[in-house]
């Protein structure tokens, strides 16, 4: 059995808030409809829980998703901080626990490790498809691209196969003169926001720890095959090829996880004890959400 958990946040989005009310707490579905079809059960970690509880059920899972969304700052960053500590003195003590950071995720991980709140430059990526340029003589045995066919890495290096969607990142010269971030990680891909062409407008898209299972994206592995709220959003053989990859990439290193919970402990924590709701006719970019309350 494969369980996963999911840090939630609270997004502010006026139509997601016109629909849930005062029900606030909410995660969209795609990213988690991306691991269900890879056999992968998730456990939601509520942010705002009460961390005895947030611990006691990061015990019953085998890795870590961070979401994207907004929040950079208050609870959910430090319970984000808290969790991704944990995470890495379960990998220091022998146990392969690993963690896939999306947008936010990546954004919050960079912050913390470079321990710069202000490492976040500005970029032109809302709702942006666009390519992922390989860094130079890259190695990708053993990362996320491993498992791509040598036309599918040549495909998503000159066409539009990813969604971006931030306005946040940081550029390689920066990322690279920061010791913290440059001894922790290896820059795998890069990315040109709308603005790249012709401003060399350029961040750091996909990057691996040296040391630990720790992957983070600046895009979307999850979007092409489970959304549908914008006409940017990949949806081509190939771009559903690249979410496929990447989800068994995820699954295949929780696979490594020894960490075998008591059945009735995970049941009784699985997302499907949430309920989830359409709401992509009410323009929030989302499909359906599952509502935490």
């Amino acid at each position: 059995m494969l369980e996963f958990v999911y840090v939630l946040k609270r997004r502010n989005s006026r139509a997601v808030n016109d629909f849930f009310i005062n029900h606030t707490d909410h995660e969209t579905v795609a990213g988690l409809v991306y691991l269900l079809i890879l056999l992968a059960l998730m456990i939601p970690l509520i942010y705002n829980e009460p961390e005895e509880r947030l611990f006691q059920k990061l015990e019953l899972v085998n890795g870590v998703i961070f979401t994207g969304g907004w929040a950079k700052e208050g609870l959910y960053y430090d319970v984000v901080q808290k969790i991704f500590n944990k995470v890495l003195e379960k990998n220091d003590a022998g146990e392969h626990f690993p963690v896939y950071a999306m947008c936010l995720g990546f954004e919050i991980l960079s912050m913390i490790i470079s321990q710069r709140r202000d490492i976040l430059e500005r970029f032109n990526s809302v709702y942006y498809a666009s390519s992922l340029q390989f860094i130079e003589n890259v190695n990708i045995q053993g990362t996320v691209f491993q498992r791509f066919s040598p036309e599918l890495l040549r495909k998503v290096s000159t066409d539009c196969l990813v969604l971006q969607n931030h306005q946040f990142g940081i550029s390689p010269d920066t990322f690279l003169a920061n010791p913290s971030l440059s001894s922790f990680f290896d820059i795998l891909t890069t990315s040109a926001d709308r603005d790249g062409k012709f401003l060399f407008q350029t961040y750091v898209s996909t990057i691996r720890s040296k040391r630990y299972p720790v992957t983070a994206f600046q895009w979307h592995p999850e979007k092409n095959a489970f959304e549908w709220g914008s006409p940017e959003i990949p949806h081509s053989e190939d771009a559903i090829q690249v979410t496929q990859h990447a989800a068994n990439y995820l699954v295949s290193e929780s696979r490594k996880s020894l960490n075998r919970p008591s059945p009735d402990n995970v049941l009784s924590n699985l997302i499907y004890n949430y309920k989830l709701i359409y709401s992509g006719y009410k323009g929030s970019g989302n499909d359906e959400a599952y509502i935490f309350i």
